[in-house]
Protein backbone atom coordinates (compact mmCIF):
# COMPACT_ATOMS: atom_id res chain seq x y z
CA UNK A 1 0.00 0.00 0.00
CA UNK A 2 1.35 3.42 -0.91
CA UNK A 3 0.07 6.91 -0.33
CA UNK A 4 -0.71 8.73 -3.56
CA UNK A 5 1.22 12.00 -3.40
CA UNK A 6 1.03 13.49 -6.84
CA UNK A 7 0.07 17.11 -6.33
CA UNK A 8 1.97 19.91 -4.68
CA UNK A 9 -0.16 21.83 -2.22
CA UNK A 10 0.21 25.57 -2.80
CA UNK A 11 -0.72 27.10 0.51
CA UNK A 12 -0.38 30.71 -0.56
CA UNK A 13 -3.11 30.18 -3.18
CA UNK A 14 -5.48 28.20 -0.97
CA UNK A 15 -8.22 29.83 1.03
CA UNK A 16 -10.06 28.84 4.19
CA UNK A 17 -9.32 25.98 6.55
CA UNK A 18 -6.85 23.28 5.48
CA UNK A 19 -9.42 20.52 5.97
CA UNK A 20 -11.99 21.92 3.51
CA UNK A 21 -12.98 19.53 0.76
CA UNK A 22 -12.80 21.58 -2.45
CA UNK A 23 -9.92 21.30 -4.93
CA UNK A 24 -8.58 23.54 -7.68
CA UNK A 25 -5.84 21.82 -9.69
CA UNK A 26 -3.48 23.50 -12.12
CA UNK A 27 -2.29 21.04 -14.74
CA UNK A 28 -3.06 19.23 -17.97
CA UNK A 29 -6.53 17.80 -17.56
CA UNK A 30 -5.78 14.41 -19.12
CA UNK A 31 -2.77 13.89 -16.87
CA UNK A 32 -4.76 14.97 -13.82
CA UNK A 33 -7.62 12.65 -14.75
CA UNK A 34 -5.19 9.73 -14.96
CA UNK A 35 -4.36 10.38 -11.32
CA UNK A 36 -7.86 11.14 -10.09
CA UNK A 37 -9.16 7.79 -11.30
CA UNK A 38 -6.94 6.06 -8.73
CA UNK A 39 -9.16 7.26 -5.92
CA UNK A 40 -12.21 8.95 -7.41
CA UNK A 41 -13.58 6.17 -9.61
CA UNK A 42 -17.32 5.99 -9.03
CA UNK A 43 -17.29 9.06 -6.75
CA UNK A 44 -18.43 11.97 -8.93
CA UNK A 45 -22.14 12.86 -9.12
CA UNK A 46 -21.94 15.42 -11.91
CA UNK A 47 -19.34 16.32 -14.52
CA UNK A 48 -19.72 19.52 -16.51
CA UNK A 49 -17.23 20.37 -19.23
CA UNK A 50 -17.01 23.31 -21.58
CA UNK A 51 -14.24 22.15 -23.94
CA UNK A 52 -12.92 24.12 -26.91
CA UNK A 53 -15.61 24.02 -29.63
CA UNK A 54 -13.15 23.95 -32.54
CA UNK A 55 -15.19 26.63 -34.28
CA UNK A 56 -12.25 28.39 -35.92
CA UNK A 57 -12.48 31.48 -33.71
CA UNK A 58 -9.61 33.24 -31.94
CA UNK A 59 -10.30 34.18 -28.33
CA UNK A 60 -8.43 36.19 -25.72
CA UNK A 61 -7.13 33.16 -23.85
CA UNK A 62 -6.83 30.57 -26.64
CA UNK A 63 -7.23 29.87 -30.36
CA UNK A 64 -10.14 27.52 -30.99
CA UNK A 65 -8.92 26.19 -34.32
CA UNK A 66 -7.50 22.68 -34.74
CA UNK A 67 -7.58 19.99 -37.36
CA UNK A 68 -10.82 18.09 -36.83
CA UNK A 69 -9.09 14.73 -36.35
CA UNK A 70 -6.81 16.15 -33.67
CA UNK A 71 -9.70 17.88 -31.88
CA UNK A 72 -11.97 14.82 -31.87
CA UNK A 73 -9.06 12.66 -30.75
CA UNK A 74 -8.32 14.90 -27.78
CA UNK A 75 -11.93 15.23 -26.63
CA UNK A 76 -12.44 11.47 -27.05
CA UNK A 77 -9.42 10.78 -24.84
CA UNK A 78 -10.81 13.11 -22.19
CA UNK A 79 -14.28 11.55 -22.24
CA UNK A 80 -12.80 8.05 -21.92
CA UNK A 81 -11.01 9.18 -18.75
CA UNK A 82 -14.05 10.97 -17.34
CA UNK A 83 -16.52 8.10 -17.64
CA UNK A 84 -15.11 5.88 -14.84
CA UNK A 85 -15.26 8.77 -12.38
CA UNK A 86 -19.07 8.95 -12.44
CA UNK A 87 -21.07 7.16 -9.78
CA UNK A 88 -24.10 5.06 -10.71
CA UNK A 89 -26.48 8.04 -10.42
CA UNK A 90 -24.02 10.40 -12.08
CA UNK A 91 -24.27 12.37 -15.30
CA UNK A 92 -22.00 14.31 -17.63
CA UNK A 93 -23.03 17.56 -19.33
CA UNK A 94 -20.98 18.73 -22.35
CA UNK A 95 -21.28 22.20 -23.86
CA UNK A 96 -20.75 22.47 -27.63
CA UNK A 97 -21.93 24.43 -30.67
CA UNK A 98 -22.83 23.58 -34.28
CA UNK A 99 -19.21 23.26 -35.38
CA UNK A 100 -18.63 19.80 -33.92
CA UNK A 101 -21.83 18.79 -32.10
CA UNK A 102 -22.72 15.90 -34.40
CA UNK A 103 -19.21 14.43 -34.38
CA UNK A 104 -19.07 14.83 -30.60
CA UNK A 105 -22.43 13.06 -30.24
CA UNK A 106 -21.13 10.07 -32.22
CA UNK A 107 -17.92 9.96 -30.16
CA UNK A 108 -19.82 10.23 -26.87
CA UNK A 109 -22.26 7.50 -27.97
CA UNK A 110 -19.27 5.26 -28.56
CA UNK A 111 -17.81 5.93 -25.12
CA UNK A 112 -20.89 6.10 -22.90
CA UNK A 113 -23.19 3.91 -25.01
CA UNK A 114 -26.14 5.13 -27.05
CA UNK A 115 -28.55 3.99 -24.36
CA UNK A 116 -26.75 6.27 -21.89
CA UNK A 117 -27.71 9.36 -23.88
CA UNK A 118 -30.31 11.40 -21.98
CA UNK A 119 -30.99 14.47 -24.11
CA UNK A 120 -29.66 17.50 -25.94
CA UNK A 121 -30.35 20.79 -24.19
CA UNK A 122 -30.64 23.82 -26.45
CA UNK A 123 -29.42 26.98 -24.73
CA UNK A 124 -30.24 30.45 -26.07
CA UNK A 125 -26.77 31.85 -25.49
CA UNK A 126 -27.39 35.21 -27.15
CA UNK A 127 -30.39 37.45 -27.75
CA UNK A 128 -28.78 39.95 -30.12
CA UNK A 129 -28.73 39.37 -33.88
CA UNK A 130 -25.45 38.40 -35.61
CA UNK A 131 -25.53 40.21 -38.97
CA UNK A 132 -22.08 39.18 -40.21
CA UNK A 133 -23.06 35.60 -41.00
CA UNK A 134 -25.57 33.86 -43.25
CA UNK A 135 -27.65 32.91 -40.20
CA UNK A 136 -27.61 34.53 -36.79
CA UNK A 137 -26.77 31.57 -34.57
CA UNK A 138 -28.36 32.26 -31.21
CA UNK A 139 -28.05 28.88 -29.53
CA UNK A 140 -25.59 26.30 -28.28
CA UNK A 141 -26.05 22.74 -27.08
CA UNK A 142 -25.43 20.70 -23.96
CA UNK A 143 -25.20 16.94 -24.49
CA UNK A 144 -26.31 14.97 -21.44
CA UNK A 145 -25.26 11.38 -20.70
CA UNK A 146 -25.79 9.24 -17.59
CA UNK A 147 -23.68 6.44 -16.15
CA UNK A 148 -26.90 4.48 -15.52
CA UNK A 149 -30.01 5.96 -17.14
CA UNK A 150 -32.49 4.21 -14.84
CA UNK A 151 -30.71 5.31 -11.68
CA UNK A 152 -30.22 8.83 -13.02
CA UNK A 153 -33.94 9.10 -13.78
CA UNK A 154 -34.77 8.15 -10.19
CA UNK A 155 -32.11 10.42 -8.71
CA UNK A 156 -32.44 13.54 -10.84
CA UNK A 157 -34.28 16.48 -9.29
CA UNK A 158 -37.29 18.36 -10.53
CA UNK A 159 -36.88 22.08 -11.03
CA UNK A 160 -38.58 24.39 -8.54
CA UNK A 161 -42.09 25.36 -9.50
CA UNK A 162 -42.37 28.89 -10.86
CA UNK A 163 -44.80 31.42 -9.36
CA UNK A 164 -46.94 30.94 -12.47
CA UNK A 165 -47.23 27.22 -11.74
CA UNK A 166 -48.02 27.76 -8.05
CA UNK A 167 -50.72 30.26 -9.05
CA UNK A 168 -52.56 27.44 -10.84
CA UNK A 169 -53.44 25.95 -7.46
CA UNK A 170 -56.87 27.22 -6.36
CA UNK A 171 -59.54 26.11 -3.92
CA UNK A 172 -62.93 26.61 -5.59
CA UNK A 173 -64.68 24.08 -3.33
CA UNK A 174 -63.08 25.43 -0.13
CA UNK A 175 -61.42 22.09 0.57
CA UNK A 176 -59.91 22.15 4.10
CA UNK A 177 -56.72 20.59 2.73
CA UNK A 178 -55.96 23.81 0.90
CA UNK A 179 -55.26 24.86 -2.72
CA UNK A 180 -55.21 22.25 -5.47
CA UNK A 181 -55.22 21.89 -9.22
CA UNK A 182 -56.93 19.20 -11.27
CA UNK A 183 -55.15 16.75 -13.55
CA UNK A 184 -56.57 14.24 -16.00
CA UNK A 185 -58.14 11.09 -14.54
CA UNK A 186 -57.58 9.21 -17.81
CA UNK A 187 -54.44 7.92 -19.52
CA UNK A 188 -53.51 6.40 -22.87
CA UNK A 189 -55.04 2.93 -23.19
CA UNK A 190 -52.06 1.31 -24.92
CA UNK A 191 -50.94 -0.64 -21.84
CA UNK A 192 -54.27 -0.71 -20.00
CA UNK A 193 -55.84 -3.70 -18.25
CA UNK A 194 -59.51 -4.65 -18.31
CA UNK A 195 -60.19 -3.22 -14.84
CA UNK A 196 -59.41 0.31 -16.11
CA UNK A 197 -62.43 0.37 -18.44
CA UNK A 198 -65.70 1.05 -16.64
CA UNK A 199 -68.40 3.66 -16.08
CA UNK A 200 -67.93 6.35 -13.42
CA UNK A 201 -71.05 7.58 -11.67
CA UNK A 202 -70.65 11.13 -10.34
CA UNK A 203 -72.22 12.17 -6.98
CA UNK A 204 -75.05 13.87 -8.93
CA UNK A 205 -75.75 10.66 -10.84
CA UNK A 206 -74.17 11.66 -14.16
CA UNK A 207 -72.32 8.80 -15.88
CA UNK A 208 -68.90 9.07 -17.52
CA UNK A 209 -66.99 6.71 -19.80
CA UNK A 210 -63.29 7.16 -20.60
CA UNK A 211 -62.58 9.04 -23.86
CA UNK A 212 -61.85 7.01 -26.99
CA UNK A 213 -58.35 5.50 -26.86
CA UNK A 214 -58.02 6.17 -23.13
CA UNK A 215 -58.81 4.45 -19.85
CA UNK A 216 -59.21 5.55 -16.24
CA UNK A 217 -55.99 5.89 -14.26
CA UNK A 218 -57.48 3.89 -11.34
CA UNK A 219 -59.51 0.69 -11.26
CA UNK A 220 -63.19 1.00 -10.29
CA UNK A 221 -62.74 0.21 -6.60
CA UNK A 222 -59.93 2.77 -6.21
CA UNK A 223 -61.87 5.41 -8.17
CA UNK A 224 -64.93 5.01 -5.94
CA UNK A 225 -62.67 5.39 -2.90
CA UNK A 226 -61.17 8.59 -4.30
CA UNK A 227 -64.62 10.02 -5.11
CA UNK A 228 -65.81 9.23 -1.57
CA UNK A 229 -62.79 11.09 -0.15
CA UNK A 230 -63.40 14.19 -2.30
CA UNK A 231 -60.28 13.62 -4.39
CA UNK A 232 -62.09 13.71 -7.74
CA UNK A 233 -63.40 16.96 -9.19
CA UNK A 234 -66.48 17.05 -11.42
CA UNK A 235 -66.53 20.79 -12.04
CA UNK A 236 -68.36 23.53 -10.20
CA UNK A 237 -71.76 22.26 -11.31
CA UNK A 238 -70.91 18.58 -10.82
CA UNK A 239 -71.33 17.75 -14.51
CA UNK A 240 -67.73 18.06 -15.65
CA UNK A 241 -65.39 15.31 -16.80
CA UNK A 242 -63.84 13.65 -13.70
CA UNK A 243 -60.38 14.97 -12.84
CA UNK A 244 -57.98 14.21 -9.98
CA UNK A 245 -57.33 16.86 -7.34
CA UNK A 246 -53.60 17.42 -6.77
CA UNK A 247 -52.96 19.37 -3.56
CA UNK A 248 -50.22 21.96 -3.12
CA UNK A 249 -49.69 20.76 0.46
CA UNK A 250 -48.88 17.18 -0.61
CA UNK A 251 -45.14 16.94 -1.12
CA UNK A 252 -42.72 19.18 -3.02
CA UNK A 253 -44.11 20.77 -6.15
CA UNK A 254 -41.60 20.64 -8.97
CA UNK A 255 -41.51 20.53 -12.74
CA UNK A 256 -39.80 18.19 -15.17
CA UNK A 257 -36.84 19.96 -16.81
CA UNK A 258 -37.38 20.93 -20.43
CA UNK A 259 -34.76 20.86 -23.16
CA UNK A 260 -35.11 24.49 -24.31
CA UNK A 261 -33.32 26.83 -21.91
CA UNK A 262 -34.10 30.47 -22.62
CA UNK A 263 -31.75 33.35 -21.97
CA UNK A 264 -34.38 34.96 -19.74
CA UNK A 265 -34.11 31.97 -17.39
CA UNK A 266 -30.42 30.99 -17.43
CA UNK A 267 -28.57 34.00 -18.84
CA UNK A 268 -26.37 34.56 -21.88
CA UNK A 269 -22.69 34.65 -22.76
CA UNK A 270 -22.94 38.44 -22.72
CA UNK A 271 -24.48 38.60 -19.24
CA UNK A 272 -21.77 36.24 -17.98
CA UNK A 273 -19.05 38.44 -19.45
CA UNK A 274 -20.56 41.53 -17.82
CA UNK A 275 -20.48 39.70 -14.50
CA UNK A 276 -16.79 38.90 -14.94
CA UNK A 277 -16.03 42.51 -15.87
CA UNK A 278 -17.57 43.70 -12.62
CA UNK A 279 -15.12 41.40 -10.82
CA UNK A 280 -12.12 42.20 -13.03
CA UNK A 281 -12.63 45.61 -14.65
CA UNK A 282 -8.95 45.90 -15.62
CA UNK A 283 -8.36 42.35 -16.88
CA UNK A 284 -8.84 40.63 -20.22
CA UNK A 285 -11.65 38.28 -19.20
CA UNK A 286 -12.97 35.33 -21.19
CA UNK A 287 -14.89 36.17 -24.35
CA UNK A 288 -17.51 33.44 -23.98
CA UNK A 289 -17.94 32.51 -20.30
CA UNK A 290 -20.96 30.56 -19.09
CA UNK A 291 -23.47 32.37 -16.86
CA UNK A 292 -23.83 31.18 -13.29
CA UNK A 293 -27.56 30.56 -13.75
CA UNK A 294 -26.84 28.07 -16.53
CA UNK A 295 -24.56 26.01 -14.27
CA UNK A 296 -27.00 26.39 -11.38
CA UNK A 297 -29.75 24.77 -13.43
CA UNK A 298 -27.48 21.83 -14.27
CA UNK A 299 -26.53 21.36 -10.62
CA UNK A 300 -30.15 21.79 -9.50
CA UNK A 301 -31.12 18.88 -11.75
CA UNK A 302 -28.11 16.61 -11.35
CA UNK A 303 -26.87 17.07 -7.77
CA UNK A 304 -27.73 17.60 -4.12
CA UNK A 305 -25.81 19.43 -1.40
CA UNK A 306 -22.55 17.79 -0.42
CA UNK A 307 -22.13 15.80 -3.64
CA UNK A 308 -19.03 16.12 -5.82
CA UNK A 309 -18.97 18.15 -9.05
CA UNK A 310 -16.06 17.96 -11.49
CA UNK A 311 -15.09 20.41 -14.24
CA UNK A 312 -12.09 19.34 -16.32
CA UNK A 313 -12.02 22.59 -18.38
CA UNK A 314 -12.50 25.08 -15.57
CA UNK A 315 -11.90 28.20 -17.69
CA UNK A 316 -13.03 31.28 -15.81
CA UNK A 317 -14.22 29.26 -12.81
CA UNK A 318 -18.00 29.48 -13.21
CA UNK A 319 -18.53 25.85 -12.22
CA UNK A 320 -16.45 26.10 -9.05
CA UNK A 321 -18.09 29.43 -8.13
CA UNK A 322 -21.61 28.03 -8.53
CA UNK A 323 -20.81 24.72 -6.83
CA UNK A 324 -19.29 26.62 -3.90
CA UNK A 325 -22.33 28.87 -3.51
CA UNK A 326 -24.68 25.86 -3.76
CA UNK A 327 -22.78 23.87 -1.11
CA UNK A 328 -21.49 21.20 -3.47
CA UNK A 329 -18.00 19.78 -3.22
CA UNK A 330 -15.97 20.40 -6.35
CA UNK A 331 -12.83 19.59 -8.29
CA UNK A 332 -11.79 22.09 -10.94
CA UNK A 333 -8.96 21.38 -13.40
CA UNK A 334 -7.36 23.98 -15.67
CA UNK A 335 -4.07 23.96 -17.55
CA UNK A 336 -3.97 27.69 -18.32
CA UNK A 337 -2.43 30.35 -16.09
CA UNK A 338 -5.83 32.04 -15.84
CA UNK A 339 -6.54 29.59 -13.01
CA UNK A 340 -4.20 31.86 -11.04
CA UNK A 341 -5.07 35.18 -12.68
CA UNK A 342 -8.88 34.81 -12.80
CA UNK A 343 -10.18 31.70 -11.03
CA UNK A 344 -8.33 32.22 -7.75
CA UNK A 345 -9.38 35.86 -7.21
CA UNK A 346 -12.90 34.97 -8.36
CA UNK A 347 -13.13 32.21 -5.77
CA UNK A 348 -11.78 34.49 -3.06
CA UNK A 349 -14.51 36.96 -3.98
CA UNK A 350 -17.07 34.16 -3.70
CA UNK A 351 -15.80 33.21 -0.26
CA UNK A 352 -15.93 36.88 0.71
CA UNK A 353 -19.65 37.10 -0.17
CA UNK A 354 -19.57 38.32 -3.77
CA UNK A 355 -23.08 39.46 -4.79
CA UNK A 356 -23.10 38.76 -8.53
CA UNK A 357 -24.38 35.79 -10.50
CA UNK A 358 -26.72 33.59 -8.47
CA UNK A 359 -25.76 35.09 -5.11
CA UNK A 360 -28.90 37.11 -4.47
CA UNK A 361 -31.18 34.36 -5.76
CA UNK A 362 -29.84 31.86 -3.22
CA UNK A 363 -29.01 34.42 -0.49
CA UNK A 364 -25.28 33.75 -0.67
CA UNK A 365 -23.30 35.59 2.03
CA UNK A 366 -19.88 33.95 1.75
CA UNK A 367 -17.81 31.40 3.62
CA UNK A 368 -16.03 28.13 3.00
CA UNK A 369 -12.70 27.52 1.30
CA UNK A 370 -10.70 25.57 -1.25
CA UNK A 371 -7.30 23.96 -1.62
CA UNK A 372 -5.04 24.72 -4.56
CA UNK A 373 -2.77 22.11 -6.11
CA UNK A 374 -0.19 21.95 -8.88
CA UNK A 375 0.29 18.72 -10.82
CA UNK A 376 3.80 17.45 -10.12
CA UNK A 377 5.88 17.31 -13.26
CA UNK A 378 7.72 14.09 -12.45
CA UNK A 379 5.16 11.46 -11.48
CA UNK A 380 7.76 8.82 -10.60
CA UNK A 381 9.49 11.09 -8.12
CA UNK A 382 6.11 12.17 -6.78
CA UNK A 383 5.70 8.93 -4.88
CA UNK A 384 8.67 9.79 -2.69
CA UNK A 385 8.21 11.49 0.64
CA UNK A 386 8.23 15.26 0.40
CA UNK A 387 7.13 17.66 3.09
CA UNK A 388 5.76 20.02 0.48
CA UNK A 389 3.42 17.44 -1.01
CA UNK A 390 -0.06 16.60 0.21
CA UNK A 391 -2.19 13.54 -0.43
CA UNK A 392 -4.28 13.61 -3.55
CA UNK A 393 -7.65 13.05 -2.00
CA UNK A 394 -9.29 15.37 0.55
CA UNK A 395 -12.84 14.35 -0.51
CA UNK A 396 -12.90 10.56 -0.19
CA UNK A 397 -11.83 8.78 2.99
CA UNK A 398 -10.04 6.04 1.03
CA UNK A 399 -6.57 7.56 0.65
CA UNK A 400 -4.56 4.56 -0.39
CA UNK A 401 -4.31 2.07 -3.21
CA UNK A 402 -2.62 -1.29 -3.41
Amino acid sequence: MVNIKLFEFIGRHSCGSEDNQNMLIHGDNNEVLDLLKLQYSGSIKCIYIDPPYNNGEKYTHYDDDKEHDKWIGEITETLIKLRPLLNEEGSIWISIDDSEVHYLKVAADEIFGRKSFITTVVWEHRTSRENRKVFSNNHEYILVYAKNTKKFKLARNLLPATPEIIDRYKNPDKDPRGPWQSISASVQAGHAVKSQFYEIVAPNGKKHLPPNGRCWVYNKERMEHEILNNNIWFGKDGNGVPRIKKFLSKGTIGVTPETLWLASDVGTTNSAKKHLLTLFPNKAVFDTPKPENLIKRILDIATNEGEIVLDAYLGSGTTSAVAHKMNRKYIGIERGLHIVDIVLPRMRNVIGGEEGGISKEISWTGGGGFRFFELKQNKRLSLKENNNVYQLNPLVKKNKIE
